[in-house]
């Protein structure tokens, strides 16, 4: 059963900003003036109606305050451009960083907008070159435009792949040595809500090649009983079924947090 917030409104995410950031992030805003935790990532993260995302989970299993840097749809561009964010995870006692999807990044075959990662904004010379007979003014979100290659072009996609992949590791890099060694990783896979993979998921190799820069990876393999309760439990009005059909459920969140719990403990 879904749940529909009384009056046919939405969640109320109490959006806040932090230090001089640009971005809004869910809040309420958490004071940052003895330890806490930080939990960067996307989808995941936010709990887009969810009214305990994962980061609510640990700070009361903790004891901690654990603001929630989550962003719907983020790639690691967001974080890198908002150095305000990195200065205040470098400074946490943990950090959590979430290992978003390569597909919402500026890679050399094109680029997104640099807060709404999931924008495709426009394609390089490269990107024209390897798809000539494509129009790319019909696109506007990249997984729709990364599904789309790869379904038309399978035997060119690999190449467009590949430059996600090495581009995601470099940005993945980046962003871990700014935040510094107190770092956990959180792979939430292979699907963290009920909507269509990723056209370019994760691998194994791929985190592994951020794993020696984190104290921890915790995976969390969503189970089958989490992907069967589609929107059971989440608070939604009648015109957002569909994207709530998308977005990870309150079991999803709950798996999450339990697999962290035991981590951050030990790591505190």
């Amino acid at each position: 059963m879904a749940y529909e917030h009384p009056g046919g409104g939405a969640l109320d995410y109490c959006p806040c900003r932090y230090g001089r950031s640009k971005l809004l992030f869910r809040g309420p805003r958490r004071r940052l003036t003895g330890p806490y935790v930080a939990a960067l990532g996307g989808t995941e993260t936010y709990g887009k109606f969810v009214a305990r995302p994962w980061p609510v989970l640990l700070e009361e299993g903790l004891g901690l305050p654990v603001p929630n840097f989550g962003c719907v749809n983020a790639g690691v561009d967001v974080f890198l451009s908002e150095p305000q964010v990195v200065e205040i995870a470098a400074a946490a006692r943990v950090a959590v960083v979430q290992l978003m999807g390569p597909q919402n990044m500026s890679n050399r075959f094109y680029m997104v907008h640099p807060r709404r990662n999931d924008r495709f904004l426009r394609a390089s010379a490269a990107m024209r070159s390897l798809y000539p007979e494509v129009d790319f003014t019909e696109f506007n979100f990249t997984r729709h435009m990364l599904t789309a290659l790869r379904d038309r072009y399978p035997a060119r996609f690999d190449l467009l792949a590949q430059e996600l992949r090495s581009a995601w590791v470099a940005r993945g890099h980046s962003l871990l040595e700014r935040i510094g060694a107190r770092v956990a990783l959180l792979w939430v896979g292979p699907k963290g809500s009920g909507g269509t993979a990723d056209p370019v998921p994760l691998d194994a190799a791929m985190v592994a090649e951020l794993g020696s820069l984190a104290l921890e990876t915790v995976r969390v393999e969503v189970s089958a009983a989490a992907r069967a309760a589609g929107t059971e439990g989440m608070w939604f009005g009648q015109l957002e079924q569909a994207a709530a059909a998308e977005m990870p459920g309150p079991m999803v969140h709950a798996e999450v947090a339990e697999a962290l719990m035991p981590v951050l403990r030990g790591l505190l």
